[in-house]
C-alpha cells in the first residue's frame, strides 16, 4: 500500500489483493554485510520493491545522501552548494550542521574508521521514515539508520519489559546478581560477542564461545542448581536443530550420484579419526578405552555452521563447481554429524545403562534400526499431513519436523536407547527432503530449512556462550592441557592423510583432495552440544567419572577454539589456490540474499499461486 501526503491508502493494484506472509525477494537492506547468507530463498516469491510502491515523501525523497552509494553524488552537491535546493552554509558558522561539514573524500573513504563503521552499520537504501533533521544530526555510515536505531531501541524496551515481568513472577532470581539474570546476561554477551568476531569474517560462534569462557573465569557468571537441568533441555532442543539442518541439507540427487564418494570419504576417515582420539588419550591421558571412544565420537564430526558459508563464497565464485566440490563437502559434514551423535547416543547409552549384558551388546543394532524406521515413517508422514495446497503449509511443516525430532530424541532417552532420537531427526528430515524436492522444492530453495536456520540464530549464542562458561581455566593443568592439544593435532593431521587415502579412485585431483582434507577438520557445533552431555550424566558422588567427563569438555572446547578459525582461514585462503575455477561467471540464483534471514523470512501461507487459486476455485 501507499501513502500519500494527507495520509490517505491507496487500493493496492489487483494482482496484490491478497495478502501475503512468505519469504521476500524483495531487495532489504543489509543489518550487517559481513553475514552472507547463500541459502536460495524461495524462487517463486519473485518482487521488486521499486515497482510496487512509490518511495514515501516521508524519506527525504529529494535528498542527494540517502546511502552509501549515494556519497559521489552528494559531494558534488555540497562543493557545488545545493543541498536540498538550498546553498551550502559556511564550514564555520555556528549554525551549520554537522552533515554539511563532512565532505566524503576519497581519503575518509578509504580511512580505517570509515571502513569499520560502514562494516558495522551496513547499508539500508530501502525507504522508510525519518524524523526531520535525523541524516544531518547522524551521518551514514558513521551513525546508524533511524531504522536501525528505532529497531534496537525497541528490542530494549522489550527486554526490559521482559525482565520487569520476570522479576515480578520469579522474584531474586531475576534480579541482577541472581543466575537466572546472569544466564540471561552471558546469551546476550555471547551474541554481541559472536557479532564483533564476526566483523573479521572469523565464525561468529568463536566470539561466543570465547565470550562464555571470559564471563565464568572472571566471575560475572555462575551456573548450578536447577538452572543445570534447564541448560541440559536447551542443549538438547540446540541438538535437534543442528541434525535437522544437516538432514535437509543432504541433496538427494547428489548423494545418489556420490552414493560411493560420500560414505568412503565420509565415514572412513570419520571411523580413523576416532579410533586415534580414543588410543591416544588411553595411553597419553590415561582415559579408558570406553571413554575414548565417547571423545571420539564427539571429536570425529565436521561441522556444517563454520564449513558451509565459506564453501558458498567460494560457490559463488566458480571455484569447485564443476566438480561438486562444495556440495560433497557439505554432503560429508551430514553423514559425519548423523555418525558421531548416533554413535555417541549408543556408547552413552552402554555406560550408564544397568541392564543385562545381552540387551547392552543388542542396543547398538536396536538404536539403528529403531531411529531409522521412526525417522522414515516421519518423513514419509510429512509428504502427506499437511497437504501440499494448505495456506499454512510451511510453519505446519516446521512444527512437524521440530515435534517429530523432539519427540525421538526425548523419546529414545527415555527408553534408554540414547542413539536412535538424532538417527531418527536426521533421517526425518532427509525423506521430508526428499519428498518435498519431488514437490518442488530444492534442496536450496526450502523455506523450512530456512525456518531452522533461523531457530539456529536463537539456539547459537546460547549454546556457545554455556559451553563456555563451563571452563574454569584455573582448575587446568598446563600439562594436561598441552598433551590434549597434541591429542587433537594428531587425530586431525592422521584424519587429513585418511581422506587423501580414501580419495584415490575418485575423479579428484591431488588440490582437490587436499582442499577437501583440510575442509573436513572443523569442529564446532557437535562438540559444544555433546561436550557438556557426560558431566550432566555421570555421578557426582564418583569422582573419578567427573574428571573424565572434565576431560571430555575441556578437549570438546580445545578442538573448536583449535580448529573453528584455523579451518575458516584455511577454506577462504587455499580455494581460490586449489579449486579449479569455471570459465563462465556463476551467477547467483535471483533467490540468494547477501544477508543472513531473519524472521521476516518465515512464510506463514502458501506462496504457490498455482494451488493457491487450485484452492479457490473449490471454494463453492
Amino acid at each position: 500500500m501507499e501513502i500519500d501526503m494527507s495520509g490517505r491508502m491507496n487500493k493496492p493494484n489487483e494482482e496484490l489483493a491478497k495478502r501475503r506472509v512468505s519469504i521476500s525477494d524483495q531487495v532489504m537492506g543489509l543489518d550487517n554485510p559481513v553475514f552472507e547468507h547463500n541459502r536460495r530463498i524461495s524462487a517463486s516469491s519473485e518482487h521488486n520493491s521499486d515497482q510496487g510502491r512509490r518511495k514515501s515523501i516521508l524519506h527525504h525523497g529529494s535528498s542527494h545522501c540517502e546511502s552509501a552509494e549515494n556519497i559521489p553524488q552528494y559531494k558534488f552537491d555540497l562543493e557545488n552548494g545545493r543541498i536540498n535546493g538550498n546553498r551550502k552554509k559556511s564550514a564555520y558558522s555556528l549554525s551549520s550542521s554537522i552533515r554539511d561539514k563532512i565532505e566524503y573524500s576519497e581519503e575518509l573513504e578509504r580511512s580505517w574508521l570509515y571502513l569499520f563503521c560502514a562494516r558495522c552499520h551496513g547499508r539500508d537504501d530501502t525507504p522508510s521514515w525519518e524524523p526531520p533533521g535525523w541524516r544531518k544530526a547522524c551521518p551514514q555510515p558513521f551513525c546508524p539508520t533511524y531504522r536501525k536505531f528505532a529497531r534496537v531501541l525497541c528490542l530494549f524496551l522489550l527486554g526490559l519489559l521482559l525482565w520487569g515481568i520476570v522479576y515480578l513472577v520469579i522474584g531474586d532470581d531475576a534480579a541482577p546478581g541472581g543466575q537466572l539474570f546472569g544466564l540471561a546476561a552471558l546469551c546476550i554477551a555471547a551474541h554481541f560477542g559472536g557479532w564483533l568476531m564476526s566483523l573479521t569474517t572469523l565464525p561468529a560462534l568463536i566470539g561466543m564461545l570465547i565470550t562464555g569462557l571470559i564471563l565464568q573465569n572472571v566471575g560475572l557468571v555462575k551456573i548450578g542448581g536447577q538452572y543445570t537441568m534447564m541448560i541440559a533441555l536447551v542443549r538438547k532442543i540446540a541438538l535437534v536443530i543442528i541434525l535437522t539442518r544437516a538432514g535437509l541439507d543432504l541433496d538427494p540427487n547428489a548423494l545418489r550420484k556420490l552414493k560411493v564418494t560420500v560414505p568412503k570419504i565420509g565415514l572412513i576417515p570419520w571411523a580413523v579419526e576416532a579410533t586415534v582420539i580414543a588410543a591416544m588419550t588411553r595411553y597419553i591421558l590415561d582415559l579408558p578405552w570406553i571413554w575414548g571412544y565417547l571423545l571420539g565420537s564427539i571429536i570425529a564430526a565436521v561441522s556444517p555452521a563454520v564449513v558451509v558459508p565459506c564453501l558458498f563464497r567460494l560457490r559463488a565464485k566458480g571455484y569447485g563447481v564443476a566438480k561438486g566440490i562444495p556440495t560433497l563437502i557439505i554432503a560429508i559434514s551430514g553423514i559425519d554429524d548423523a555418525a558421531s551423535v548416533a554413535v555417541y547416543g549408543i556408547i552413552k547409552s552402554i555406560m550408564f545403562s544397568h541392564d543385562a549384558l545381552w540387551y547392552q551388546i543388542l542396543q547398538g543394532p536396536i538404536a539403528v534400526i529403531g531411529g531409522l524406521g521412526f525417522g522414515i515413517m516421519w518423513g514419509w508422514l510429512a509428504k502427506y499431513v499437511p497437504e501440499k495446497g494448505d495456506p499454512f503449509m510451511v510453519p505446519l511443516r516446521v512444527l512437524m519436523l521440530l515435534g517429530g525430532g523432539l519427540l525421538a530424541v526425548f523419546g529414545s532417552e527415555a527408553i534408554e536407547l540414547g542413539g536412535a532420537g538424532p538417527l531418527a531427526v536426521v533421517a526425518a528430515a532427509f525423506v521430508s527432503c526428499y519428498f518435498w524436492q519431488q514437490q518442488g522444492w530444492e534442496v536450496d530453495d526450502n523455506p523450512v530449512a530456512t525456518s531452522f536456520e533461523i531457530f539456529w540464530m536463537i539456539f547459537e549464542p546460547i549454546l556457545f556462550g554455556v559451553t563456555g562458561a563451563q571452563i574454569t581455566i584455573s582448575e587446568l593443568e598446563g600439562k594436561i592441557v598441552y598433551l590434549s592439544l597434541g591429542c587433537l593435532v594428531a587425530g586431525i593431521v592422521i584424519r587429513i592423510g585418511a581422506t587423501m587415502v580414501c580419495g584415490i579412485g575418485s575423479n579428484l585431483n591431488l588440490k582437490e583432495k587436499v582442499f577437501i582434507s583440510l575442509s573436513l577438520m572443523v569442529k564446532a557445533t557437535v562438540q559444544a552440544a555433546l561436550g557438556p552431555v557426560t558431566l550432566d550424566e555421570v555421578n557426582k558422588g564418583n569422582q573419578r567419572e567427573v574428571e573424565y567427563a572434565e576431560m571430555i569438555l575441556m578437549l570438546c572446547v580445545l578442538s573448536v577454539l583449535l580448529t573453528a578459525p584455523a579451518g575458516a582461514i584455511i577454506i577462504t585462503l587455499s580455494g581460490p589456490k586449489l579449486l579449479t575455477k569455471t570459465s563462465t561467471p556463476i551467477a547467483l540464483p535471483e533467490a540468494w540474499k547477501s544477508r543472513r534471514p531473519s524472521m521476516r523470512d518465515i512464510s506463514i501461507i502458501n506462496e504457490d499461486p498455482d494451488l493457491e487459486e487450485t484452492a479457490n476455485e473449490r471454494k463453492p
